[in-house]
Formats: structure tokens, sequence, C-alpha cells
């Protein structure tokens, strides 16, 4: 079968779901209600980040929220209202988004990146453990692809040392660990708002919490120093101006009302190819299917009761060559994506003074692991068969030399 690559037919023709999805018209309402209100800002007198602060919190099984500009923000917010600063160290996974780091480097401390777990590749209790110092002061476990971390062990090792949790669930909209919502988990959560997320408003985030000092904060840190409920001109704490729009939040109150919708759909999807996989279904007339023990979906960490799937991530368990690999699967009409780079390989954060631990599952992950977007996990779960022959279509006719995957 020749591959589309070279001039054969693609496996699909049709493209995938767009992301974002057509407004709805509770959405196009209320950003309309906004808009002709003249209160575009967040301090203008409107209601509309604060419903959504009280929503998200609400969802989260926590009584506060502070909308944002954005997650990368929100994560540097939570860190600094939680007393995270210079000369502090903060655990970070290696398999993550550079922001993660980053938001570390803006708070003054030092981002310390360790190993995930080389199954689920979630960030890795025992690796955090073996990281710690007299400088740690916080922990920040990510909610990877929409999958919840394995909270409880982090969480009772930062008990034992006197140690803050944020949570980045940027990815991770809806999930939950043993039946609670992530967010929540730790000592703050912050979600993303950014264009691929679950729920976007083009870019956005929100830091939601369950301590009342912690929250009035973290409040400070995201409104110029202010007191929450002092004088408006009056700045007791440094802080900066970090706050969502109106019309952002106007975007996103209305979306989480199709929300575990969407998430079902997803799963829906994530499930049927799953069970192709497992069948060793694919392009083959004949004979057994190449995929069949050689490609997997990753498996959710321990705990876990709802999964957004904001990606499906997909292991390779024979070298591959990497490049020819999404250069074909593009091909077929069936796109995949790379994946991270382990965060302690990027020069850029070293040199700002990030500590990298070994992390050889990290590394394995960069090599074997691509992702499944989650604009296609929103199409017809019996469309999930074009990704499971166009993985079998390519992998037939992959070359045995190369980089690898």
């Amino acid at each position: 079968m020749t591959l589309a690559l070279h001039g054969g037919t693609p496996v699909r023709s049709a493209p995938w779901p767009a992301w974002p999805p057509p407004l709805d018209p509770a959405q196009r309402a209320l950003v309309t209600e906004v808009l002709e209100s003249g209160q575009w800002g967040a301090t203008q007198g409107g209601s509309t980040v604060a419903d959504l602060t009280a929503a998200f919190a609400h969802r989260s099984g926590v009584p506060y929220g502070v909308a944002v500009g954005n997650a990368t923000l929100g994560l540097f917010a939570a860190l600094r209202g939680l007393g995270v600063g210079r000369g502090d160290e903060v655990i970070v996974p290696a398999y993550t988004f550079v922001a993660s780091a980053t938001a570390v480097l803006l708070a003054g401390a030092t981002p310390v990146i360790v190993d995930v777990n080389p199954v689920d590749l979630h960030l890795s209790p025992e690796a955090v453990e073996a990281a710690l110092t007299d400088k740690t002061a916080a922990i920040m476990p990510v909610h990877l692809a929409g999958s919840p971390a394995d909270m409880d062990p982090h969480n009772a090792l930062a008990a034992r040392h006197g140690l803050v949790v944020v949570e980045d669930t940027a990815q991770a909209h809806g999930a939950t660990y043993k039946d609670r919502p992530v967010g929540g988990l730790g000592d703050a959560g912050v979600y993303s708002f950014q264009a691929s997320k679950a729920l976007t408003a083009g870019e956005g985030g929100l830091i939601v919490c369950r301590d009342e000092s912690a929250y009035e904060a973290i409040w400070s840190v995201c409104n110029l120093g202010r007191r929450l409920g002092g004088q408006w001109y009056g700045h007791p704490s440094v802080g900066w101006n970090l706050r969502l729009t109106e019309i952002q939040a106007a975007l996103l109150l209305p979306w989480l009302d199709r929300l575990d919708a969407e998430i079902d759909r997803r799963e829906a999807f994530c499930a049927a190819v799953e069970r192709e996989l497992t069948a060793g279904r694919g392009a083959a007339h004949s004979g057994e299917s190449v995929v069949a023990g050689s490609v997997n979906v990753v498996p959710r960490p321990p705990g876990t009761t709802r999964d957004s799937r904001h990606l499906l991530m997909l292991r390779f368990h024979e070298p591959v060559d990497r490049e020819f690999l999404l250069a074909a699967m593009a091909a077929e009409g069936v796109p995949l994506e790379g994946g991270y780079p382990p965060l302690g390989t990027m020069a850029a954060l070293t040199r700002e003074g990030a500590r990298a631990e070994p992390c050889p599952a990290a590394e394995a992950a960069a090599r074997e692991v691509v992702w499944v977007r989650q604009s296609m996990l929103m199409d017809d779960p019996r469309h999930a068969t074009h990704l499971t022959e166009a993985l079998a279509k390519v992998l037939a006719a992959m070359p045995r030399h190369g980089s690898t995957l």
C-alpha cells in the first residue's frame, strides 16, 4: 500500500473537528452583553470574572479563585502568594511544558527538574524525595494530558517536610482523582485557558485555593499589591496587574455547562482507539497487523477517576524513525505531535540556574511517545480507525535507519 507521503491515497481526507469549537448561543449572548455594557475590564464593575472564579472554585471543591491573564502568571502568583521566592527551590517534572519551570524562575526561585514515573509519565514521588534539600519549598505536580497526577504521595511528602503543593492543572479541566476534583488537592491549583486547552478564551488562567489567607495573598499579587477590601491606592506589598478581562470570562463561563459532555466525547474516542490497538487492527490486508503489540496508550496514573483527555499519548515499543513517522502520519491526514523534550535538556533553563536531576524516564518518553491532539479526540469514535489504520500503514513502510523515536 503506497504511503500518501509517496503519492498514495491518504487514509483520511476530511478535516478533523476545529478547535476551539464554534460559539454556542449562551457564549454569544454573554459576550454580546459584556461588549455592549462597556464594562470590559475586571475592575469596572462587571460580574462575569467573579462568576467565573466562583464557578471554577466550586468545581474544584474549594472556596476561592483568582482569574489571571494566563496560567504561567497563575503559577507565578500562586508560588509568590504561598511565600515561595528568592533562595527557594521548587520541584517540577521533567516531562512537562516549559512554563512549569519558567514560572518558578519568574517567582525568583530555582526549578529543580526531576524524573517522571516511567509508566504514566507523571511526577515521580520517589524522584521528588531524592531531590529534596533544605532549600526545597514547593512541589509542582502536573496533571499531564488531562490525567490527574497521583496526588496522595505528593501531599504526604509535602506534609512531612513542610512544603507547599501547587498543582499545574493547565490541561486537566474536569479531571478527578479518587473522585475529588483536581485543583483543590494541594495548596493551590492553576488552570489554563490558552488556545489549545479544554476551555479557551485565546489566553487566560485561573488559580483556585482553599485557605483564606493564601487566597488574600495570591489576590494581592495579582492586584498590584493591594489588600483585599483595602484602599484603591494602597499598596502594602509588591504586586502586579495580572487580571483576566470580562470579555474573556464571558467566553469561558457558559462553556462550563458543556465541559462534561465534551470530556465524555473525548473519552469515547480514546476508548475506541484503545480497543482498536488491543485488537491489533490496522492496514494490513492479511496477516497480523504491525500495530499489534508495538503501540499502546500511555496508562492513567493510580487514583484516576476522571481523565479530561486533553491529549492521548501513544507509546511505541520498538524504535521508529521519528521524523518519518510524523511526516508520514500528517500526509495520511492523521497528524501527530512529537511531545515534550525533557526540561533538563533546555540550556535556557540551566543558564538561569535550574537544576536538572538524572531523568531517564523523561528521556525515554521524548523518544517513544507521541500525542494525538484534543481536536482529533472530539471526532466521532467510529473514526478512531483512521488513526490505527494510518499507524499500521506507516509502520509497515517504516525505514530501518535514521533517527529513532
